[in-house]
């Protein structure tokens, strides 16, 4: 297909742009040949018509499918070219966050100005061991390729790290090192990576410095040599160093400094011994302030210069070097400020006791009037005579600065030279791999002769690289049977011969500098006469004559001639250098010294290897004047000599490019400056590499890639069985042109264009299918819907008209209900009307009614107060006038008788005086007489029946006279009453008047009082609506506060409850870290035990060795070295004869130090052993003796000698044993941990210890009370022998019980006593008690007892007095807290309504504060309690079985006391097995041999019980502990462990063994617990497995070690199915389709990648899951615990999810939908896999969840805030790092898919900057769960087991 034909309507192309460099726009209509212009519309809608060359008519670079844009490699372009590059970068840089990307052979990186987390020891682990193109480009993956290919083809390597001052070479060289460093580890005791990377501070300080581009720019290219031995570990390294930018010492430009351990120095001045230096402010010297910037931001240089000085130190350098060259660095600091005083025009002198002069002669060490001479004068030597001349001012100072830099350049090479030592190794190397960290191709506006040195560099690197890429693409074609066609191709040869040919460049700079008046001008004259015209790479610039342009390969570049001269010839006066020599500062003649005693450039190191540092030569002094000679060789021919070398060097090894860029000028995180970079990317090669593979067939496809994404151009016919034939048919009708592609071996070529042209075809293939595919779904769903309206319309009209029917029939229901109702509802309201009325006329009536009745009462009743009023009114009126009448009367009377008594009177006086009166009176005075005497008889008559009557009248009258005078009285009192009554009246009235005036003034005052009353009851009304109010809202706001703090105490208690389970899952985290820290240093010592076993195997093999020559032992290995390499380091043992052969022969010196460590490590096992060989032999002869002396005599030992007997016993073993401990436990922190982990006072020294005092106070505790019970035990055996006599047995569990009831120390101390007093022998007891003492045995028990009941009476006493006491407190505390209640209740109540409910509140509040400060302070003791615990419980877990047992090994047998058996109570059968198996002691190796070392375990697994060994081994175990023998239970148990590990050792790679022997491992530990006798074990155990409990040992220290060798063991098992499964995941999980057309194979460019398509011997999902299943079912026929099969499981797919995750993040090319969808499907086979094994409750689909969640990450919507929202909530397995990490790589396989756009991601960071997450990118696929063996007990009776024969083990018999 013509290249015009693709140029059709909406094709995209790029036009050049003088802003962005290239634009992008769109084609509107089709190109036709003949067009003189393009119509276009840009990005951003505007039109544009574009003219095309008339002359060439070049038609504008067309644009890559967007698939394809964003790729790892360049080369995977269908269009190659210089848009299309800048364009796929720009995207990878800004969009996706990626700095590195593959360009063929070469890794394009680009500095990010910004810290990354991709450099990490996770990258490392994941890169390492993976081939090129599996991973994303990395500079890992670079220094992968070259440590893979040194060790594969046997070759050396090189890395070229080369670009701009500021483009992150010398980042990228430290970690291309730091990756060798921790992939290899190190050959010898001190870390030499760690050296290597040392050295990176002091090259720095003295080779960088600041520049206008870059803070710290390298002036120095460096070539780093990386050393290996045989087994490819660092052994040494080795550094050249070219052309020092030495003019920077004395001149700097604006903006820039001189190196940065100048302004190191000048900021340590202050320091005390930098007092003699004399230094102050940078600013102060002439050196240091040309540049006018003496500080950089963020960098603090005194804080620099501790970082130089400590990198010193670590090099070697010792203290008196380092101040000798700070000395000599301050001493071209003060030389710099010398100055001249002209004295004429030829001659200068310098100022007398001028001081910087002086202190630079002070530091140096050198006489100050022979160094001012010489600054001023010089030597002239010719052929008859010698001499002096004065120089001028000018010349001096040139001199002057001409010394300084000669000085600082011979100081900077002793210091390479002193770096390149302590880097240096005896060693052998056997190969390396060079770093080449040199300056990139460099055009400023001035450019000098370092600017013409650089491009000289670069000239010679491309033309290297130029050829290394023309010979790779020869050799693809070659390998592919591809015909060769010649490449035109840039060569630079030209231009190379332009410089360093013969009349050359550098040729004619020479010889002008050897002629006498040799000038910049001349020598410029002499470049335009050789080459003006002649050559056209040289030109002359228009308006100069003292420039010249030269046409490099990448840019046309004009130099300056000025200083060319003078610093090629580098000047510097002899007679300087010799006052300098004779300097009595030791250090500066070493700087000048002979080089015969440096090394010279073509002698060999005894390595066998050429010295790489590249320092002036210097001749020796035995030939003047050959010295003078080589005195004057120029810089240019030192640095072409230097750069010959490099390149001989460099093409003597593979090379590997990195190619920095530098994105923008102004150190933007992430910004992208087009120009800047496509400067960059010219002048590194990238762009010459892209147009050489696209002269060719750049891209490239193998058969079975290209059918798999072209399979849709295919037809059916199409297809046949052979791949290839298929895709040759197919190719020859999709492309006519036979010329756009060739037919390889293994691959299809195309040339540029081709592959975007079928992925054309392609997306128009899918895109019609698409279109066909939704016309016929959007045709099927719309009549689907159709109907569905149809359906639903139907049922709508049937629903709708059953709907109005119903709602007819419901309005007529509703209208007669209505009716109905209306009608009671209206006869219910008239009703209801008339009732209310009726009810009211009631009320009003009653009201009415009751108002007429209360006047008429009330008129009554005043009424009839008015008529008792009237009455007593009345009454008294009527009295009074009645008394005044009678007063009135009486007085009349009175004054009437009165004066008739008078005329009576009178009238009797006269009658008197007259004789008639007198006669009148006697005339019938006898009648009288005689009327009277009978009168007188009468009357005596009548006096006697009177007298009779008056006495009975007296009685009468003295009782009426008392009543009368009683009436009399109460009639006084009466009248006294009614004058009071009368007065009262009075009164009243008076009252009645006064209180009528009160009524008055009274109902004046009413009316203004109920006025008032008015006014205040609206008052009061609106006060208390207000207060209602008030309150309401109070209310409201106490409900609200209530709420607001029972919310308060809700949520703190919820706090409180999550903080409990927080801390809870803190603590079993805690637990899990400690139980895997534990077993983490249990595989470390397991390793360390190996190791020592394989270091003692090579001595031993060395020692056999006669020549004296030993072979060098690595005695550490590299902090990063994983286990593989120690695996690899036990394989390499076997060739040890052959390799020390080898060693001997070349004399490697011997490691002394690492010898005599061993030799003193074998020396203490032999004391050790000895050791134990004499406690042997003590023990048993002790036992002997003991057994002797008991058949001599019978035992009459008191218990006293018994106990000091066993507490010695017991105090010399557990001393030896705690001494063992921790001589171990201090040898194994010195070797593994760091100097400052283990000094006295780190953190990790003070936990020991507290560990070892708590532990020892624990043994004091335990070993008193096991004293004590075996002393008493013993004195009980003593008591209680059978007799020939009657004895009474005493039982010795009575006493033992009430021991073990005593849980105090001082309760068992007294115990003893009173144990010892009654053991104690004496001559009055025996002859007071019995013959065996039992009576005072039973009179001491007694007492005892009554001691210990009394004991335990006042402890009882006294803990209820402290509960009483405490109970009293709390009454008391709760009286005063009621009266304070009280108190706070009366307050509140004087408070008014607002104060009280505020105090209310605020007490609230307070109490709520103080229980919650008493809830936090509870919280704080129980986190103190349960802290502490937990520490203890970590001590007594680890130590207390190693007391019990080891208190049981130390004991003979004669001391171990059995329980009294008696005979009668077991009757024995025959053949009632006991579940025992004895042997011969000497048949014990046979035993193990058979049963371990020998045994197959898939015969056992098959055709025997689960476990038998294990049970064979208890059963053995338990006959030995049967018959007492301690030597025979701890041999066995000693034989059993050790036999298992060498079983392991040997065949540690095989799954089935070693899941054989952890299935029978934990099967005996549990074994051992189910028989231990121990309550907590014996719970599911029979009445008859009780009885075959161990009755004589405790064998707890042995069930600790079985579980250590378990946790081994299962490690292990870990490692091998890791190592198994690791080669299947990435092909089974990732890269095979296991759902086959889902994905689709992208082009990959030169780096191709692993095949997605299942070929021959790639591993797929079955795969894994055959392999799974095997796992599984070798587990299950092992009889492996539920538990822990389930635990491997976890660990198998942790294993899988973190390696298929790690993969998934570093491999963009698998970030996809469809990805995500394979993934998905994967994990629900593996989901299912676990159903079918019922292992879904084992932990281990969790564990897959983080896989499960960037699989969904993938698929799901990534556009909205929605989306973002549901991401962040979905994805909370995944760290904030790996969610942006997978949008950034989520690439589009088809052209339906769109890219996450950089907002989204910006959104996703912006919701999750607030999760507590970890930085870390990766998975930790090396992580081990820590195993747990929960107890299983066996239900198999031991009697019942049979021993097969086949096992070999007759010798054995049952019991």
């Amino acid at each position: 297909m013509a290249a015009s034909e693709l140029y059709t309507k909406f094709a995209r192309v790029w036009i050049p742009d003088p802003e962005e460099v290239w634009r992008s726009a769109e084609l509107l209509r089709d190109y036709k040949p003949g067009d003189k212009t393009l119509l276009l519309r840009l990005e951003e809608g505007k039109d544009l018509e574009y003219r095309l060359d008339p002359k060439t008519k070049e038609l504008p670079h067309l644009r890559n499918p967007d698939i394809l844009v964003g790729e790892n490699d360049l080369t995977a372009l269908s269009y190659l070219h210089e848009p299309a590059v800048l364009h796929n970068l720009r995207v990878r840089f800004i969009d996706s966050k990626l700095i590195y990307t593959y360009c063929g052979i070469v890794l394009v990186a680009i500095n990010p100005y910004e810290q990354l987390p991709i450099y990490g020891e996770d990258i490392i682990n994941a890169y390492s061991g993976q081939n090129m193109g599996d991973m994303d480009p990395h500079i890992f993956a670079v220094a992968e390729e070259a440590y893979k290919q040194m060790a594969r083809d046997e070759r050396n390597q090189s890395i070229i790290v080369s670009g701009e001052s500021g483009a992150g070479k010398t980042v990228s060289a430290k970690y291309a090192m730091r990756y060798f460093a921790t992939v290899s580890g190190s050959a010898s005791e001190a870390n030499v990576e760690e050296k290597v990377l040392a050295s990176n501070p002091i090259m720095e300080s003295i080779g960088n410095a600041k520049t206008t581009r870059n803070d710290n720019s390298s002036r120095f290219g460096k070539y780093i040599e990386i050393g290996f031995d045989k087994r490819y570990r660092i052994i040494g390294a080795n550094m050249r160093t070219y052309l020092l930018e030495k003019s920077r010492v004395v001149f700097q430009a604006e903006e820039e400094r001189n190196y940065h351990i100048f302004y190191q120095l000048c900021a340590s001045a202050k320091l005390p011994e930098f007092k003699m230096l004399q230094l102050g402010a940078a600013d102060s010297f002439h050196y240091t302030k040309q540049g006018g910037s003496p500080v950089i931001e963020g960098v603090d240089d005194a804080r620099e210069m501790a970082h130089t000085r400590q990198a010193c130190t670590l090099l070697g350098i010792s203290e008196s070097y380092q101040m000798g060259i700070f000395r000599i660095l301050a001493g071209i600091l003060h030389l710099g400020n010398v100055g001249f005083v002209s004295r004429d025009s030829d001659s200068c002198t310098i100022p007398p006791k001028h001081e910087p002069l002086s202190v630079f002669c002070d530091l140096m060490g050198v006489e100050y009037e022979e160094m001012c001479h010489w600054l001023c004068h010089r030597k002239l030597a010719t052929a008859t005579e010698t001499y002096i001349k004065p120089i001028s001012k000018l010349q001096a100072t040139n001199a002057r600065d001409a010394l300084a830099k000669h000085i600082y350049a011979k100081l900077f090479g002793w210091i390479v030279g002193h770096v390149n030592q302590a880097l240096h190794s005896a060693v052998k190397q056997h190969s390396f791999i060079g770093v080449l960290d040199i300056y990139g191709f460099e055009t400023f506006e001035i450019n000098s002769f370092e600017q013409f040195c650089i491009n000289y560099a670069n000239e010679k690197l491309q033309q290297q690289f130029n050829m290394h890429v023309f010979k790779l693409e020869q050799e693809e074609y070659m390998k592919e049977q591809i015909p060769w066609t010649l490449i035109d191709f840039y060569d630079n040869q030209p231009c190379i011969n332009l410089i360093e040919s013969k009349l050359g460049i550098l040729d004619l700079l020479d010889e002008e500098c050897k002629m006498p008046k040799g000038t910049d001008d001349t020598w410029a004259q002499k470049l335009y006469n050789t080459h003006l015209n002649k050559c056209a790479l040289f030109e002359k610039p228009r308006l100069s004559n003292k420039a010249f342009i030269i046409q490099h390969f990448a840019d046309k570049v004009e130099y300056q001639c000025e200083g060319f001269l003078e610093k090629n010839k580098d000047t510097v006066f002899e007679e300087q250098i010799q006052v300098l020599k004779s300097s009595k500062f030791k250090m500066l003649p070493e700087l000048f010294q002979d080089d015969e005693k440096a090394i010279s450039p073509t002698s060999a190191t005894p390595s066998g290897r050429t010295p790489l540092s590249r320092v002036p030569s210097k001749p020796t002094k035995g030939r003047p004047g050959q010295l003078t000679k080589e005195h004057k060789k120029t810089v240019g021919h030192q640095f072409r000599n230097s750069l010959h070398l490099l390149m001989e060097t460099l093409n003597a090894t593979t090379p590997h490019y990195v190619r920095c860029i530098k994105p923008n000028d102004f150190k933007f995180p992430f910004t992208f400056d087009e120009k800047r970079a496509v400067q960059q990317l010219r002048a590194c090669g990238v762009l010459e590499t892209i147009r050489i593979s696209a002269a060719g067939f750049p891209s490239r496809w193998t058969y079975q890639e290209f059918f798999s994404r072209y399979r849709v151009l295919m037809k059916q016919k199409d297809v046949l069985g052979d791949r290839k034939q298929t895709c040759k048919k197919v190719l020859e009708k999709l492309i006519l042109d036979k010329d756009k592609y060739q037919f390889g071996k293994t691959k299809i070529f195309f040339r540029a264009g081709q592959v975007a042209y079928l992925e054309k075809l392609r997306a128009d293939k899918l895109r019609a299918a698409c279109i066909r595919i939704q016309k016929t779904i959007r045709g099927w769903l719309l009549r689907k819907k159709f109907l569905r309206m149809r359906r639903a319309a139907v049922t709508m009209q049937r629903f709708v008209r059953g709907y109005q029917a119903r709602c007819y029939a419901k309005f007529l229901r509703r209208t007669k209900a209505a009716t109905v109702i209306q009608k009671y509802w209206r006869m219910y309201v008239v009703r209801r009307r008339y009732k209310t009325r009726r009810a009211a006329t009631i009320v009003l009536q009653a009201c009415l009614r009751g108002y007429l009745a209360r006047n008429r009462y009330h008129k009554m009743l005043r009424e009839h107060k008015a008529v008792i009023i009237q009455k007593w009114v009345r009454g008294w009126l009527a009295r009074t006038h009645y008394r005044r009448c009678l007063q009135a009367i009486v007085y009349l009377q009175c004054c009437f008788r009165r004066m008739m008594a008078k005329r009576e009177l009178k009238k009797l006086k006269i009658e008197a005086r007259s004789v008639e009166r007198y006669k009148k009176l006697h005339i019938g005075m006898e009648n009288k007489i005689m009327q009277l005497q009978r009168k007188v008889d009468e009357q005596n008559k009548d006096y006697k029946c009177l007298m009779e009557k008056l006495t009975s009248l007296e009685g009468t009258y003295n009782s009426e006279t008392e009543k009368l005078r009683s009436d009399l009285e109460r009639l006084q009192l009466s009248e006294e009453e009614a004058k009071v009554a009368t007065g009262r009246v009075l009164s009243l009235q008076e009252e009645l008047a006064r209180l009528q005036k009160d009524l008055e003034q009274t109902q004046s005052e009413k009316k203004s009082i109920e006025e008032r009353a008015d006014r205040y009851k609206q008052e009061t009304e609106q006060l208390v609506s207000n207060l209602k109010e008030e309150n309401t809202l109070l209310k409201q706001e106490k409900e609200s506060l209530n709420h607001f703090i029972m919310e308060q105490a809700k949520e703190i208690t919820e706090t409180m409850e999550k903080k409990l389970v927080e801390e809870t899952k803190q603590l079993e985290l805690d637990l899990n870290d400690e139980r895997l820290r534990y077993q983490n240093l249990l595989n470390e010592f397991s390793r360390l035990e190996e190791r020592y076993d394989d270091l003692r195997e090579e001595m031993a093999l060395m020692a056999t060795v006669s020549k004296p020559g030993h072979k060098r032992t690595d005695s550490t290995h590299s902090s990063n070295e994983s286990e593989y390499t120690f695996s690899s380091e036990i394989a390499e043992t076997e060739d040890v004869p052959s390799r020390a052969e080898e060693l001997s022969e070349k004399k490697v010196p011997l490691d002394m130090s690492l010898f005599l460590k061993l030799q003193k490590r074998v020396t203490e096992l032999e004391q050790e052993k000895q050791v134990m060989q004499d406690e042997l032999d003590r023990k048993e002869e002790q036992m002997l003796r003991s057994k002797a002396k008991e058949e001599e005599r019978p035992q009459i030992r008191g218990a006293e000698l018994e106990y000091e007997s066993l507490k010695r016993q017991e105090l010399e073993s557990e001393n030896k044993k705690l001494k063992n401990e921790l001589n171990e436990l201090r040898k194994s922190l010195s070797e593994k941990s760091a100097p400052e982990v283990t000094a006295p006072g780190a953190p990790a020294y003070r936990v020991l210890m507290e560990q070892l005092t708590s532990v020892s106070e624990e043994l004091d505790v335990r070993k008193e009370e096991v004293l004590i019970l075996r002393s008493q035990l013993v004195s009980q055996k003593e008591a209680v022998q059978p007799k020939d006599d009657k004895n009474t047995m005493t039982d010795a569990t009575i006493l033992l019980e009430d021991v073990q009831k005593m849980k105090d120390k001082g309760e068992i101390a007294q115990a003893y006593i009173g144990l010892k007093e009654t053991n104690r022998p004496s001559a009055l007891d025996c002859r007071e008690l019995n013959e065996d003492g039992e009576l005072w045995l039973v009179y001491e028990g007694l007492k005892q007892a009554n001691r210990l009941l009394e004991s335990q009476l006042q402890s009882q006493k006294r803990s209820h007095e402290n509960e009483a006491e405490a109970l009293r407190g709390e009454i008391q505390s709760l009286k005063e807290e009621n009266n304070r209640q009280q108190q706070l209740l009366a307050q509140n109540l004087q408070l008014p309504p607002e104060a009280r409910i505020e105090a209310s509140l605020q007490h609230e509040i307070t109490r709520l504060t103080n229980e919650n400060l008493d809830l936090m302070e509870q919280l704080e003791k129980q986190d103190k309690t349960v802290r502490k615990l937990k520490k203890q419980l970590k001590v007594f877990a680890k130590k207390i079985g190693e007391l019990e047992v080891g208190q049981m090994e130390n004991i003979s047998p004669g001391q171990i006391i059995d329980e009294p058996i008696r005979p009668v109570n077991i009757p024995r059968k025959e053949k009632d097995f006991q579940g025992m198996l004895e042997y011969k002691k000497e048949d014990e190796q046979k035993l193990v041999k058979n049963l371990i070392l020998e045994l197959k375990p898939r015969g056992v697994a098959v055709n025997l019980i689960p476990g038998l060994p294990a049970y064979i081994l208890f059963m053995c175990v338990r006959h030995a502990d049967y018959l007492n023998d301690d030597q025979k239970v701890r041999s066995l148990l000693t034989s059993t462990i050790n036999s298992i590990k060498k079983v392991l050792k040997k065949r540690g790679d095989d799954f089935e063994t070693v899941s054989f022997w952890l299935s029978n491992t934990c099967r005996f530990l549990h074994c051992l617990k189910q028989y231990s006798g121990e309550e907590g074990f014996m719970k599911h155990n029979t009445a008859r497995q009780n009885e075959h409990c161990l009755t004589n040992f405790d064998l707890a220290e042995y069930r600790q070690v079985l579980s250590d060798l378990a946790i081994q063991i299962y490690q292990q098992l870990v490692r091998v199915l890791e190592n198994i499964l690791q080669p299947m995941i990435v092909s089974g999980m990732l890269e095979h389709e296991t759902i086959q057309g889902v994905s689709g194979v992208k082009p990959t460019g030169l780096r191709k990648r692993t095949s997605s398509i299942a070929d021959e011997g790639t591993y797929t999902l079955d795969s894994i899951l055959r392999q799974l299943n095997s796992f599984h079912s070798v587990m299950c026929q092992h009889g492996m615990d539920p538990e822990l099969i389930k635990q491997v499981v976890k660990q198998m797919f942790y294993i899988v999810g973190a390696v298929t995750l790690n993969n998934l993040l570093l491999r963009k090319d698998m970030c996809s939908w469809s990805k995500g969808m394979q993934i998905r499907y994967n994990v629900s086979q593996l989901e299912e896999w676990l159903r079918d094994k019922n292992l879904m409750n084992s932990g281990a689909k969790e564990t897959l969840e983080p896989l499960i969640q960037a699989a969904q990450l993938l698929q799901v919507k990534k556009k909205t805030d929605d989306d973002a929202e549901a991401i962040c909530s979905m994805c909370n397995a995944l760290t904030t790092a790996q969610i942006v990490k997978v949008l950034n790589l989520y690439t589009p396989v088809n052209e339906f898919e769109e890219r996450v756009s950089v907002a989204f991601i910006r959104t996703i960071q912006m919701r999750l900057r607030d999760r507590k997450d970890s930085p870390q990118l990766l998975m930790d696929a090396k992580h081990i769960f820590p195993v747990t063996f929960p107890f299983n007990p066996s239900s198999l009776a031991l009697e019942t087991i049979q021993i097969p024969a086949s096992l070999g083990l007759g010798f054995i018999s049952r019991v």
